[in-house]
């Protein structure tokens, strides 16, 4: 008898699919792909870490020259040319480029970004490497088809980034050919929860409007810090110092109410 495992990065994964993607409007879908480039940079960082740990791998050997300098994404106006080869973030990075954003939110994004890859980067590397197992055999897949629930792709920089998460989802799905088969051979356990839930605050923390309004309140809490620790999306918010209501009272008159950019 197959016993399958549950692990709580699973349920990560749970709660990034439940955000609300179908309830952006064009900015914050935009705030997405900006967040979505950091996640792509510390991909293929991690990617490169599980070959540098296992060298000898054919599988994870294939699965670089399909995701770095490849140009199974090409063409794309604006962004590929035809049989161009690039790392996927590069992609993400001229996806960005086809429609300027101010200078104060491109910023902002900026150090939102740094900080999570400085958290992944400090990482053990046999736990990053690790991760790469639970993006490719169906981790990444369910959340590119959630976001892909979103209706509205109306710019040239949410069409080019509306292609890369469809060729990602036909990349990883083919349960004998595609990525996941490429990867799942790498065992997986909660030891890599951390780079879920960082994946999970990097997507709130640039696009709040992703949270309902209850919970984009509590998150920006836990952005002014004052002791506040966020539990699980969905779950009670709990203030080491004060009242959950108190609180809320305190940020009322700290300033206005989280925006999406």
């Amino acid at each position: 008898m197959t016993t399958i495992a549950h692990y709580r990065y699973q349920a990560v994964i749970d709660e990034i699919c439940d955000l609300d993607w179908r309830g952006l409007d064009n900015d914050g879908m935009t705030s997405v792909a900006w967040a979505y480039y950091y996640f792509s940079i510390q991909f293929r960082e991690n990617l490169k870490t599980a070959r540098s740990l296992h060298p000898q791998d054919a599988k994870l050997r294939q699965l670089e020259a399909e995701e770095c300098e490849t140009a199974n994404l090409s063409p794309w106006p604006g962004v590929a040319e035809s049989g161009e080869a690039m790392n996927h973030d590069e992609f993400m990075r001229r996806t960005l480029e086809l429609v300027p954003i101010d200078r104060a939110t491109s910023q902002r994004f900026e150090a939102i970004g740094r900080r999570y890859l400085a958290e992944v980067r400090a990482l053990d590397a046999t736990v990053r490497a690790a991760s790469i197992a639970s993006y490719e055999d169906g981790g990444l897949e369910r959340v590119f088809k959630a976001i892909l629930g979103h209706s509205g792709w109306n710019t040239s920089l949410l069409q080019a980034f509306r292609h890369f998460l469809a060729e990602h989802v036909r990349f990883d799905s083919d349960p004998e050919q595609g990525h996941g088969a490429l990867s799942r051979h790498i065992a997986v356990d909660d030891r890599i929860l951390p780079l879920w839930e960082g994946f999970r605050k990097l997507l709130v923390r640039c696009v709040p409007g992703l949270l309902n309004k209850r919970e984009t309140t509590l998150a920006r809490l836990h952005e002014l810090g004052d002791g506040y620790e966020a539990l699980p999306i969905g779950l009670e918010r709990v203030g080491a110092h004060a009242g959950v209501h108190e609180a809320v009272g305190l940020l009322a008159a700290h300033d206005d109410p989280v925006r999406c950019p």
